[in-house]
């Protein structure tokens, strides 16, 4: 370190300064037990003790398009997730196949109604998912940033993910 910082100095008299700093150096260590450095309360406790409340967060503000969006998307994609992972677990454990399922439904003798908005509910976690996630693709091209945009293609794609589902119901 010394060397180093020898050759960047210029100046003759810095040079003789870094050189006695350096020679007079004394570094001390104290030794102390690990209760000492260990704290017996809570992150929780601490801020009773110091009068701090609990910051509101989400009860101070107003919903937004763009964060009821942003949740929407998540759940939708984990309820994805949780279905495949359901249709795979049961494909595995089950003794059946999927026409013994689906003779199953038509036991019910559901009406056409019923069975179209059963299918849209179904289908509309896989619209929605698909309409924001092309949304999202857009935004990583730098494309729709500015907040007029968002709000509009965010309208835009819930109108696309009705229509997505709409059609996949009437499959």
């Amino acid at each position: 370190m010394y060397a180093l910082s020898n050759m960047l100095v210029r100046s003759p008299a810095l040079r003789q300064g870094l050189k006695m700093a350096a020679a007079n150096r004394q570094v001390s260590m104290k030794v102390v037990s690990v209760a000492s450095t260990t704290k017996d309360e809570t992150y929780f406790e601490k801020n009773a003790r110091l009068g701090r409340e609990m910051s509101p967060h989400l009860t101070i503000y107003k919903p937004q398009l763009t964060s009821m969006l942003s949740i929407m998307h998540r759940g939708t994609g984990m309820a994805l997730g949780m279905g495949v992972w359901a249709l795979g677990i049961g494909a595995l454990v089950s003794s059946h196949d999927i026409s013994h399922y689906v003779t199953m439904v038509e036991g019910l003798q559901l009406s056409a109604a019923s069975l179209t908005a059963i299918k849209f509910i179904i289908a509309y976690p896989v619209g929605y998912h698909t309409a924001n996630g092309i949304r999202h693709l857009m935004w990583d091209t730098g494309r729709f940033l500015k907040i007029k945009e968002v709000y509009s293609t965010g309208y835009a794609m819930v109108a696309a993910s009705f229509v997505i589902s709409a059609i996949l119901a009437l499959l």
